[in-house]
């Protein structure tokens, strides 16, 4: 009997990336940690925010309007209306929509952010955040109108908004209304309390999501790669000692290391092997481990980003119930993730040359050591006529040279003049 898999709980303890992957892939359950100590933590934070009101306290978008607006007062009358306006304005989504996959991965990141307690949110806000991943009930949420400085403001909009059972929502493979399916489940839409929709939305939960799985495929691209190099090794005839372990000991870098170790198991290799006539293999075969490891060393310090931005409390202000302090700062800057996710950009496009270069040597009769041209099975009397794998090799170089211009753009440093001079 398969045995169910544990829920992933969130609220204090910290998540994972390999957490949120499971999620995106409805591999696991989740639930909300339901002890009495960490809803009355949440519940202080609305609670100390509602007696900042009753004050008439000045509370950054609760008494006061948004971004640059943060010096326009709204009166108390006003403040109950001030969430739905929010994200009313952002609903202003651009491109394609974000897939189920990265839909629940951005629901996860959101959901953990908020559990961390300084909030100012409701309890009941964090168990519907829940029930939208525990019943897939995913946001129609645009790809694009975020500059990731000042949070996901836009794409999140649309988290807050279908909470609230406005805008649509997939449904069992549906495109819904979200009161619809709210009434359907029988769940009363949230009206969102002062301080909710800026607590959902001015953060970094979007690219934090798309973070984590991002990560997990260059994780799996660069065991991938490493197994395709071993093949090509092999078709290649190429020389085996160029990964030996006693080499890879005189520069000790662990990823590089590890890929060469992975080499030798993949090539059988647990001696020295014998000279062969060939010398050294090309740059492609022969610096593999150097190319692969780079980005296997990578994903540690990449991990630690991700991992620190998701366990982590950023938006905007931060409510510290237990000193009743209103800290106003900017935990929605997105630049950790930006830096790690165009650092990942330029380590993937490297792995691409790689894996391009290698299929060039296999289809040229040149370099492929008795190989056939261009990989073609064509008997002797129709050679001239299939050109087999050269057109594939062509696409191939076609894909790594777009992968390789990317990186000369970052993102990370492109914060448009709206996002540096705000208040937000």
């Amino acid at each position: 009997m398969i045995q169910a898999p544990d829920p992933i709980i969130f609220g204090e303890r910290a998540l994972c990336i390999e957490d949120v992957l499971a999620l995106a892939n409805r591999q696991a359950p989740s639930a909300l940690q339901g002890d009495a100590e960490f809803r009355a933590r949440i519940a202080r934070g609305a609670q100390f925010l509602d007696s900042l009101l009753n004050k008439e306290g000045v509370i950054y978008g609760v008494t006061t309007g948004y971004g640059d607006s943060c010096v326009v007062a709204v009166p108390l009358e006003h403040v109950e209306a001030l969430p739905q306006h929010l994200y009313t304005f952002h609903g202003c989504g651009l491109g394609k929509l974000l897939d189920a996959q990265a839909t629940r991965a951005v629901l996860a990141a959101r959901l953990q952010s908020l559990c961390q307690g300084v909030s100012g949110v409701r309890v009941e806000l964090l168990e519907r955040l829940q029930a939208f991943i525990d019943q897939d009930v995913l946001p129609l949420i645009p790809e694009e109108g975020s500059v990731g400085a000042s949070g996901d403001l836009t794409p999140l909009s649309y988290v807050a908004a279908t909470l609230s059972g406005e805008r649509d929502v997939m449904f069992r493979g549906e495109r819904r209304p979200a009161s619809d399916v709210h009434r359907e489940l029988g769940w009363t839409p949230l009206v969102l309390r002062p301080k909710e929709a800026l607590a959902l939305m001015n953060g970094t939960a979007v690219m934090t999501g798309i973070a984590c799985l991002a990560f997990a495929r260059a994780d799996y691209l660069l065991q991938l790669a490493t197994r395709i190099t071993a093949m090509n090794v092999v078709a290649l005839q190429g020389n085996p000692e160029h990964f030996d372990e006693r080499l890879f000991a005189a520069k000790p870098h662990p990823g590089q290391m590890q890929v060469a170790a992975w080499l030798r198991q993949d090539l059988a290799i647990d001696a020295p092997t014998a000279p062969l006539h060939r010398l050294q293999d090309r740059y492609s075969l022969r610096c593999a481990p150097h190319v692969l490891g780079v980005l296997a060393d990578s994903l540690n310090w990449l991990r630690s980003f991700i991992e620190i931005e998701l366990n982590s409390a950023n938006d905007n202000p931060i409510i510290d119930a237990e000193a009743e302090r209103v800290l106003h700062g900017g935990h929605f800057y997105g630049g950790h993730i930006a830096f790690a996710m165009d650092s990942l950009k330029t380590l993937v496009a490297n792995v691409a040359d790689l894996l391009d270069r290698q299929l060039a040597l296999l289809v040229d009769e040149r370099y492929n050591h008795g190989l056939p041209s261009n990989l073609s099975g064509a008997s002797a009397e129709r050679a001239m006529l299939n050109h087999g794998f050269k057109a594939v090799q062509i696409g191939t170089s076609a894909w790594t040279a777009e992968a390789l211009k990317t990186p000369c753009r970052p993102a990370y440093s492109r914060a448009p003049p709206n996002a540096t001079i705000r208040t937000r």
